[in-house]
C-alpha cells in the first residue's frame, strides 16, 4: 500500500512538474514584434527572411513565456506592386519561428493584425500588409498636367488647338501615371503586432513579470 501510495505521488508531481513547464498560449494571443530588416515591394521577393524582437513580455498565468528580446523569424510570402489605377501594394509575411533568448525554438502560427505605419497603409484580413494606393495628389498630377497643355494648345491654335492640347497632354500624363509603379516598405524598426492563429505550446521561459 505504502510502495502504491509513493508511485502515486510520483506520478502526481510529475505531472504537476509537466503541466508547469508545458503551458500553451492560445490562439488569438498577441505578439508585439519590433522589425530588424527592412521588406519593400521592390526590393524583396516571396520566400526572402525576416526577423523581428519581441517588445514586450507574453505572460500566462504569472509566467512569462515569451520574454523581450526573443526573436520571430519568418518568410515572405507575397509581393505586389501594382501598376494600375486601383489596387495598393501588397506585402504578405508568415511569422515561423520563435527563438527565445537561451537558443529554444518553437514553432510559430501567427497572423499579422497591425503596424505602427499609417498614411494610408492597412493591414488587410489575410494579414498582409497594404501600402498607399494612388491618391489626390495623383488625381491633381493629372488635371494640372492635362489643364495645362489645354491653355498653351488654346493659345497656339485657338480653340481646336486646346482640345488637341489637352487630348495629347491627358494621354502622355496618364500614361506617365499608370507606368509609375506604387511601392510598399515596412521599414527596419516598424511595430508589428501579430496574432497566433492557433494554440502554441512551448516552455514556459525563465523568469517572471
Amino acid at each position: 500500500m505504502k510502495k502504491f501510495a509513493g508511485s502515486l505521488c510520483v506520478l502526481l508531481l510529475a505531472g504537476a512538474a509537466w503541466a508547469q513547464t508545458n503551458l500553451s498560449l492560445p490562439a488569438g494571443t498577441a505578439l508585439k514584434v519590433k522589425l530588424e530588416n527592412t521588406l519593400s515591394t521592390f526590393s524583396n521577393k516571396p520566400g526572402d527572411p525576416f526577423s523581428g524582437r519581441v517588445t514586450e513580455a507574453v505572460v500566462l498565468d504569472g509566467k512569462t513565456m515569451i520574454p523581450i528580446g526573443a526573436t520571430v523569424q519568418g518568410r515572405v510570402t507575397k509581393i505586389t506592386e501594382p501598376r494600375r489605377i486601383a489596387g495598393k501594394p501588397t506585402i504578405g509575411i508568415f511569422p515561423e519561428t520563435v527563438v527565445l533568448p537561451n537558443g529554444e525554438r518553437y514553432m510559430l502560427n501567427a497572423t499579422l493584425v497591425d503596424t505602427s505605419l499609417r498614411a494610408g497603409t492597412d493591414v488587410n484580413d489575410e494579414g498582409q500588409f497594404k501600402g498607399a494606393g494612388h491618391d489626390g495628389k495623383d488625381l491633381t498630377e493629372i488635371g494640372m498636367g492635362t489643364g495645362g497643355a489645354m491653355l498653351v494648345g488654346g493659345l497656339i491654335g485657338g480653340g481646336k488647338g486646346m482640345l488637341i492640347g489637352g487630348t495629347v497632354a491627358a494621354t502622355v500624363t496618364v500614361a506617365h501615371w499608370l507606368g509609375k509603379h506604387r511601392s510598399a516598405v515596412l521599414p527596419a524598426g516598424t511595430e508589428l503586432v501579430m496574432e497566433l492563429s492557433r494554440p502554441m505550446a512551448l516552455t514556459a521561459a525563465s523568469g517572471g513579470q
